[in-house]
This record gives C-alpha cells, sequence and structure tokens, in this order.
C-alpha cells in the first residue's frame, strides 16, 4: 500500500466516523483505530481529524485503550495527540497524564503533565523468580496489605439480659 493510500484510507475511516456511515476497506485484520467522541471534524487539507468530548479511543492492533477531553489524530505525521485528563491503558500498562502523544511508527508514548504535576504510570513487571500463574489480578484491583493489629485484644462487655437496670455500684465513704 503506497503511503498516499495509508494517507486516504486513515482520512475515509475518520470521515466514515464522522458521518456515522461504515465503511469496508481491505485491510490487515484489527488495524483499525477507533474515535469515539461528543464531536468530530476532519481537515481534508491538512489530513487531521480532531474529535471533542469524551473521547474513547481503541487501538486493537497495539492492544490501546485510551480515554481524554480531546484527541486530534495527525495522518500526514501518522500521530495521534491525547490531551485533557488522558489515560492510556496498554496490556494491563497504565499512564495518566494531561497530554500523550503517540507517535504510530515508533510505537511511543510522550506524556506531558498539568502545571507543577507529574505523570503517573503503572507498569505490569513480571518477577522472573516467582512461578509464573495464568490468571493475574488486574491493576485496578491491587489492594495494599496491613500489617495485623498489634494492640492488644480486650475482653468483651458482658451482655445485660432484657428487663433488667444495670447493678448499681454501692457508695463508698472515706
Amino acid at each position: 500500500m503506497t503511503n498516499f493510500s495509508k494517507k486516504l484510507l486513515g482520512l475515509s475511516l475518520g470521515i466514515s466516523t464522522l458521518l456515522g456511515a461504515s465503511t469496508v476497506f481491505a485491510q490487515p485484520v484489527n488495524t483499525a483505530l477507533t474515535i469515539r467522541a461528543d464531536t468530530q471534524e476532519a481537515d481534508s487539507l491538512n489530513g487531521i481529524i480532531t474529535a471533542r468530548g469524551n473521547v474513547k479511543m481503541n487501538y486493537p492492533a497495539r492492544q490501546i485503550d485510551a480515554t481524554s477531553a480531546l484527541a486530534q489524530y495527525f495522518s500526514k505525521e501518522r500521530r495521534i495527540v491525547l490531551s485533557g485528563d488522558v489515560v492510556v491503558t496498554q496490556q494491563g500498562n497504565v499512564i495518566k497524564a494531561q497530554t500523550i502523544t503517540y507517535l504510530i511508527d515508533q510505537a511511543k508514548f510522550e506524556a506531558s503533565p498539568e502545571t507543577n504535576k507529574q505523570v503517573e504510570s503503572v507498569y505490569i513487571v513480571p518477577d522472573q523468580s516467582l512461578p509464573q500463574s495464568s490468571a493475574t489480578t488486574p491493576v485496578n484491583e491491587i489492594k495494599p496489605a496491613f500489617k495485623n493489629r498489634i494492640s492488644p485484644i480486650t475482653a468483651p462487655t458482658p451482655a445485660i439480659p432484657p428487663n433488667t437496670s444495670p447493678p448499681v455500684p454501692k457508695s463508698e465513704k472515706f
């Protein structure tokens, strides 16, 4: 497929998404990039597709899911810029930032935080010294371990039988 054909395909997919039409092209399986948003527009002269509001991106070929306030797909440069409370998930790894740029041909993320804040990333790092298990706990379900209580256990207060009043202590004189 020529470079022009790739650009035309990317722009056609974006425009068909804009119009709500389904378009079928002969392409390799799982290479579609899907972007859903409140509004979208396509600039066919510059090859830029802009999506605004509640943006959800899915790119199965790279196992990428993302959410943001704004997304721009630059078909000529083959890059995607997500901005506004961006969360990107890929194979269990998560990165959160104000702006994340994904360079498609390099399979590379570049993340920038809000002013005076930081980018947050959570990476799944397999421990080669542990036995491998096919079942893993999803990142959002990992809970911190807490230590056992070390204070002494107090005896429970004895129950007072119903319809009885508690014993009244006798007064003592000093």
